[in-house]
């Protein structure tokens, strides 16, 4: 898992994105993730990588009973605490790898931009079928493959600086990436299409919904936001706890 995120620099830029100072209707792929969550009444919901705590809210919004946001950044869970104390919300500074996974504590396990930051996928996906109860919910979005296989995550760009196209290389060799990101260096693991939704069949989810991001039309004259529909930058994936 990457520490970054407690990098002082890095944390105050990351601060400084349409989506952390907007929440989740800022997020150009929440028209999407939204429709994919179940009904939260009355459940228990896991958030890994939960940042600032977008996600664990809108589970208590919903109705949720309770709700358990964990995240490798001290900064990450201090501002998520920062929005006001909610008694179905707790937070917990934890990684995904070290989390127990009790069996069958929860009904829905969502992650959102934190599996790109997993060497080994599979691992995780058998943790969460673990930790889910029967007919459980197991809600992600990572980075698209596309996205991880970038030359650098980065456009290839003309004379006057504007983007030509996204290069992608080495797509069939997962594994550690390296990359620059709000200034700093950033260490991700790319893992192509097959090994993102076979690794989730074969850890005995049924796959439900999968989509890849693009922005709404409503967003798409913002800065940048035009270039997202040039290539896909996440990977939505709805799976479900077979019985």
């Amino acid at each position: 898992m990457s520490g970054v995120y407690d990098n002082e620099e890095f944390f105050v830029a990351y601060g400084q994105m349409e989506r952390s100072r907007g929440g989740l209707e800022a997020a150009g792929e929440w028209h999407q993730l939204q429709p994919l969550f179940p009904d939260l009444a009355g459940k228990d919901m896991l958030d890994l990588g939960c940042g600032y705590g977008w996600h664990c809210r809108y589970a208590a919004e919903r109705g949720a009973k309770k709700v358990l946001g964990i995240d490798l950044s001290i900064r990450m869970i201090e501002k998520a605490k920062s929005f006001g104390e909610n008694k179905r919300i707790s937070y917990r500074i934890c990684d995904l790898i070290s989390y127990e996974y009790p069996v069958e504590a929860w009904d829905c396990v969502v992650s959102n931009l934190a599996l790109h930051y997993v060497e080994d996928l599979g691992d995780i996906y058998r943790k969460v079928y673990r930790t889910l109860r029967p007919e459980g919910i197991f809600l992600f979005n990572i980075e698209h493959p596309v996205f991880t296989a970038g030359v650098g995550q980065d456009w290839m760009y003309d004379e006057a600086g504007q983007p030509l196209c996204w290069p992608v290389d080495d797509y069939y060799l997962s594994g550690e990436r390296l990359t620059h990101f709000l200034g700093c260096e950033v260490r991700k693991y790319h893992h192509t299409l097959t090994q993102i939704l076979m690794g989730l069949l074969a850890a005995g989810f049924a796959i439900e919904a999968v989509e890849e991001a693009e922005p709404p039309k409503e967003m798409i004259g913002l800065p940048g936001m035009a270039d997202e529909l040039r290539r896909p930058m996440m990977l939505l994936v709805k799976g479900k706890k077979r019985l």
